[in-house]
Parts: structure tokens; sequence; C-alpha cells
């Protein structure tokens, strides 16, 4: 199957692209978007992927879907476009880089900066239709999400994982942390933020971590 992503990324994940799960993914992400409202835009499926090529990948935070509310989610976990009031998960998540780091929180709550600075902000399911969380779980999104977090752990060295709330770090149980940082903590949703999400000073964790193996911090 020919899908449409970064070039570094394709080689690499054609193999799943092939596979009969991701034809059926496929066969189902296009009904849905023929027949309902989906979120992203289809153009910003693999948004992710086309602004962090594989071999800049320093940083992985692993969301779990996207946002389903009109004009929020283009792709990048946590990120909504320009213009668009921050969710409280990200209000939460910028509180947080100002108590670690000093940095006041931005105009926008559009995260491409991180991600061209080679942080790859990656939900499990890659879309949603309007209005209903989780309905595009359980189709092969997450099958393909666990190949590309494996594809990263066994490929490269020395990233960060960043993994939020149970259901990321059920998610990246099987990376290795002699090979790289596994930063955990509680989910920055208000539901749960006060329960070790704040204080976590994950930002500063990671930016040290890169720092001592030679690579550039990322200005959060």
């Amino acid at each position: 199957m020919d899908v449409q992503i970064e070039e570094s990324w394709k080689p690499l994940l054609q193999p799943e692209f092939d596979k009969d799960y991701f034809r059926t993914l496929t066969d189902f992400v296009r009904q849905e978007y023929r027949t309902q409202t989906i979120y992203p835009p289809g153009r910003l499926i693999f948004n992710a992927f086309n602004l962090c090529p594989f071999s800049q990948v320093k940083v992985v935070i692993i969301g779990q879907d996207p946002y389903h509310g009109p004009g929020q989610a283009h792709g990048l976990c946590f990120s909504v476009n320009d213009g668009i009031p921050f969710p409280p998960s990200l209000v939460n998540i910028f509180k947080e880089i100002k108590n670690d780091i000093g940095t006041e929180p931005p105009a926008t709550g559009n995260l491409t900066r991180w991600a061209r600075q080679g942080v790859l902000l990656l939900n499990a399911t890659l879309t949603v239709r309007a209005h209903q969380a989780g309905s595009h779980q359980g189709h092969g999104w997450e099958t393909f999400t666990d190949s590309v977090i494996r594809l990263l752990a066994d490929r490269k060295e020395h990233l960060v994982f960043i993994l939020w709330g149970a259901y990321a770090q059920r998610k990246g149980a099987f990376i290795d942390r002699s090979k790289h940082l596994v930063l955990t903590s509680a989910h920055p949703s208000p539901l749960s933020a006060y329960n070790g999400f704040f204080g976590n000073r994950h930002f500063s964790k990671t930016n040290e971590y890169l720092k001592a193996h030679g690579m550039t911090e990322i200005v959060w």
C-alpha cells in the first residue's frame, strides 16, 4: 500500500503498511471520512511524522487519541491549531513548563515548533469521530503506533520517551530503560495533574539528558 508519509519514514514503516490489519484499518478510515466528520483533516493524519523525520527524532511524547472538537486536532498529540483555546491538559503542560524551567505560556497551543526540533508528538490512535472520544480505538491504529514505538526504541539510542498516564505507560512498557530515558508521571488532565504531573520536571530532565548525550536541547 502506498501511504503518503514523510520519505524517511516510508521504507521503515512499509512492512506495516503492507499488512492485512493496516489495509483493513485504511478501509475503515476511508469509509469514516466519507460518511462522518472525522478529525484531524485527512491530509494531517501523519502530521507528526511529516514534521519530524526519523533521523531527527530525539523525544517521543505519547498521547491517546486526537481532540474531537472542531478545529482542534492537527495530527500532533496535545497540540491545537493557532487561535484555538487551550484544552485543559495543554494548559497544565504549559504550567509545568513554567514551574520547571521558567518559560511563560505561549500565545498559541500549536506545538509544531516542538515537532520541528525533534519531538515526535504521537497519538496512539490517529483519527477520531467528531465529539466522540475514543471512537476510532480498536480498529488497528494502536497496532501501528506500537510498531512505530518499537522501531524507534530498537533502531535508535538515547531517546527520551515521555509517558503521561497509565495508558501511555502501558504502551511504552517494553522500552529498554538502559538504552533510552523513559519519564513517567500522572497525566496532565485536570483529573490527575495534581497526583504527580505537576512537579515531574520532565522538560528540564529531558534537556539534561539530551545535553549529556551531545544533543541540542529542546526550546520548550
